[in-house]
């Protein structure tokens, strides 16, 4: 029988932590297994990752213990809040690795995960990042995989799709800090690739309220597409105020880059309607995304998962599946057989890591439906297009991660 109880999480940590004990008797006989989700939990990321990440996590112990049955150690669930900040999620990262955690997971926010991506590497921990802008080129690491998603494959169906569909001249409303300013210029090498020309674009600081000067310079612009480069709550700001100005009606589309469920549940379908965005989990697509979205919906108030929180679980299933294969803890040769392992789950199908440790799994380009279109809670979307694995991810460029040379 699976049991879960609790302890006392480090110091640094804000909840307590989850333990799952699978044998008390093998149990005893080694170190607890520690995984440490360093997450958003008070700012602006916090509805698609937060304590949704930790259900996340915890929902992935239960669900590996019920098919694989008794393991040689406990498992232990930490988490903390990183503030969005690099500073702070550097410091947990260090304290827990001093106390330790085997492997971290989610640090939603690129600074933060840039950030624990340099204190893992060269330790014996693993850090599976649910999203982040792009951990497998320049700052790719034998300790590191990346999950979910990265920055260019959310702005490539995005980008390509709107040109296509006659969306050829954008201005970007970009959020001023290095993720943001990495999806408009992946954006925008990928819409003047398909045809299209960027006309111009304005920078806001994080935590927006007052969009009205950004979306004027864009009216102005006469752009057939306003692109938002942002996320959180700086995009459901962005695109309330964009339907009070008019946009539609003046001609204008916006185009988010950046888009979790969560947030066009805070904006409803009234005002969501029609959007197109790119999305690693779309919990309506098959029978085994629906059961996992409404056992998370029913733990989590009714909220349905982000793709971050199926990240979160996806990727500690195979991380749970390679230390028992690997016979060890030390946080590369996990890695490497995470890379070895074909990965296979509900979530997110049959699958491979690249040499570079990003994760290979298809992309979904979706449009918010019409409120009558909707039948069910948080039923939202429609798939519009599939991108297979091979081409939802930024190819591999020679000589930029050392991971991806061969001997």
């Amino acid at each position: 029988m699976i049991q879960v109880g609790l302890r006392a999480a480090t110091t640094l940590a804000l909840l307590v932590a989850l333990i799952l004990t699978m044998g008390p008797a093998a149990a005893e006989s080694q170190p607890p297994l520690r995984i440490g989700v360093l997450t958003d939990m008070s700012g602006s990321y916090s509805a698609f990752s937060g304590k949704g990440s930790v259900l996340g996590a915890q929902m992935a112990l239960e669900d590996f213990g019920a098919k694989n049955g008794k393991l040689p150690f406990t498992v232990e669930i930490l988490s903390a809040d990183h503030q969005m900040k690099a500073d702070v999620a550097s410091s947990i990262a260090r304290e827990w690795l001093a106390h330790g955690v085997d492997m971290i997971a989610d640090v939603p926010n690129n600074a933060a995960a840039l950030a624990v991506n340099s204190v893992v590497r060269g330790s014996k921990a693993v850090f599976v990042a649910s999203g982040g802008e792009n951990l497998t080129g320049k700052d790719c690491s034998p300790n590191t995989v990346q999950w979910t998603f990265d920055l260019w494959s959310l702005a490539s169906g995005t980008a390509s799709v709107v040109v296509q569909r006659g969306g050829d001249s954008w201005y970007f409303l970009t959020a001023d800090y290095n993720a943001g300013h990495a999806v408009e210029r992946f954006a925008t090498d990928l819409v003047q690739a398909a045809g299209g020309h960027v006309v111009g674009h304005s920078l806001s600081p994080l935590g927006t309220i007052d969009y009205s000067s950004y979306l004027l310079r864009a009216q102005a612009s006469g752009a057939k597409i306003v692109g938002l480069a942002m996320a959180g709550d700086d995009l459901t700001n962005a695109l309330k105020q964009s339907a009070e100005f008019g946009l539609v009606a003046g001609g204008q589309h916006p185009a988010a880059l950046v888009v979790f469920i969560s947030e066009i549940h805070a904006l409803g379908l009234q005002a969501a309607q029609g959007l197109i965005y790119t999305t690693a989990f779309d919990w309506d697509v098959d029978a085994g995304k629906q059961d996992f979205a409404q056992r998370f919906a029913a733990r989590n108030g009714g909220a349905y998962p982000s793709q971050i929180h199926a990240g979160v679980y996806a990727s500690t299933l195979h991380y749970l599946k390679a230390v028992l294969a690997a016979g060890t803890r030390d946080g590369p040769s996990v890695v490497a057989k995470m890379k070895e392992l074909p990965t296979d789950d509900p979530l997110f199908g049959h699958g491979a890591i690249r040499e570079d440790g990003r994760h290979l799994h298809p992309m979904y380009v979706v449009e918010v439906k019409r409120p009558e279109e909707s039948r069910k809670p948080w039923d939202y979307l429609k798939v519009l297009s599939v991108i297979p694995a091979a081409e939802a991810v930024r190819p591999l460029l020679p000589g930029e991660c050392a991971l991806n040379e061969k001997p």
